[in-house]
C-alpha cells in the first residue's frame, strides 16, 4: 500500500511539472531567463532532482533484493573491483601467493628466500626506452656534435635580441621613453592629451587644477621624490613611496601618455589652484634642471 501510494505521487508529480514547465516554455517569450521566470527554473531542477532520486532509489533497491537473493540462494558474487585485479594480474604476469613455490629460487639467507618473480611490462619497457635515449643522446651530443644545453642557451637569448630590436625598429620611438631619455613636452596638442589622462587617473587625489587633495600639491614649488620631467617622469611610472605613495602607472599607461602626463604636471607649476595643499617635501631649484620642476 505504502509503496502504491509513493508511486502514485511520483507520477502526479513528473506530469504535473512536466505539462506546468510545458505550458511556460509556450507562454513566456524568454522562459530560460532566470531573472525574469526564477520558478520555470525551480521547477525544472525540482523536476531533474526528483527524477534523479527516484532512480537512484530504484537502483539501490534492486541492488539489495539481488544480494538477499543471492544470500539465500549461496551465491557469493565477484567483488565489485576485481576486474582491476585482473587487470594488474595481466599487465604484471606476476604469480599469486598461492603460487610461490613454483617460483623460489633454491636461496635461503637465515629463513630468508628470493622468488624469481617476472618483471612488470611497464618497468622492462621503461628500461629499454631508457637505454634507446641514452644511444640517441650519445651519438646527438657526443658522436655529432651536437649544440649543448649553453650552445642553445646562447642561441635563443640572440635570437630574441635580434626579434626585439627589429621590433624596435618598425615601432614608434615613443614607446621606448624612460626617465633617462624623456624630455619635456611643450606642444598643445600633447599637452591636452596629458591633461586628459591627469583627470581620469590623477585628478581624485590631486584634484583638476593640481592643488592637491589626497597627493601632494602640484603647483607649489616642492617636490617630495624631486622636480623637473625626468624625476615626475620616474615618479608616475614607478610609483611613489613604498606604502603611503601612488602605484606605479607604467603597466597602464603607455610611455607615451606618461611623458605626457608628466609634461602636463609641469605646466601646472606657477598656477593657482582653487584649494592649494600646504607645500611637502622639498624646493626644487630650477638650476637642476632646463625647466622650473
Amino acid at each position: 500500500m505504502k509503496r502504491t501510494f509513493q508511486s502514485t505521487v511520483y507520477v502526479i508529480f513528473v506530469i504535473v511539472t512536466f505539462i506546468a514547465l510545458a505550458k511556460a516554455f509556450m507562454v513566456y517569450e524568454n522562459p530560460f531567463d532566470i531573472y525574469e521566470n526564477p520558478l520555470v527554473w525551480l521547477a525544472l531542477i525540482g523536476f531533474v532532482i526528483v527524477v534523479t532520486l527516484k532512480e537512484v532509489v530504484s537502483f539501490l533497491a534492486t541492488k539489495k533484493v539481488t544480494e538477499l537473493q543471492n544470500e539465500k540462494e549461496g551465491i557469493v558474487p565477484e567483488p565489485a573491483n576485481a576486474w582491476i585485479k585482473r587487470l594488474l594480474k595481466s599487465w604484471t604476469k606476476s604469480k599469486d601467493i598461492s603460487q610461490e613455490e613454483e617460483i623460489v629460487l633454491d636461496h635461503n639467507y637465515d629463513g630468508i628466500r628470493e622468488l624469481d618473480n617476472t618483471l612488470p611490462p611497464w618497468w622492462v619497457y621503461m628500461f629499454y626506452a631508457t637505454i634507446v635515449f641514452a644511444l640517441v643522446y650519445m651519438v646527438r651530443f657526443h658522436v655529432l656534435d651536437g649544440d649543448s644545453q649553453i650552445v642553445e642557451y646562447d642561441k635563443a637569448v640572440a635570437e630574441a635580441k635580434a626579434a626585439l630590436q627589429k621590433y624596435k625598429s618598425a615601432a614608434p620611438a615613443t614607446d621606448f621613453i624612460t626617465a633617462e631619455t624623456v624630455t619635456l613636452l611643450t606642444d598643445t596638442k600633447d599637452l591636452n592629451r596629458g591633461k586628459a589622462v591627469f583627470n581620469l587617473n590623477c585628478a581624485s587625489c590631486h584634484l583638476s587644477d593640481g592643488g592637491g587633495a589626497i597627493g601632494p600639491n602640484l603647483t607649489d614649488e616642492y617636490w617630495i621624490l624631486g622636480g623637473g620631467i625626468k624625476n615626475v617622469f620616474n615618479t608616475v611610472a614607478k610609483g611613489g613611496r613604498d606604502g603611503k605613495g601612488m602605484i606605479a602607472w607604467d603597466k597602464t599607461l603607455k610611455a607615451a601618455d606618461i611623458a605626457k602626463v608628466s609634461s602636463y604636471v609641469i605646466s601646472l607649476q606657477g598656477t593657482t589652484p582653487a584649494t592649494a595643499k600646504a607645500p611637502e617635501g622639498e624646493k626644487w631649484e630650477s638650476a637642476k634642471e632646463e625647466e622650473s620642476k
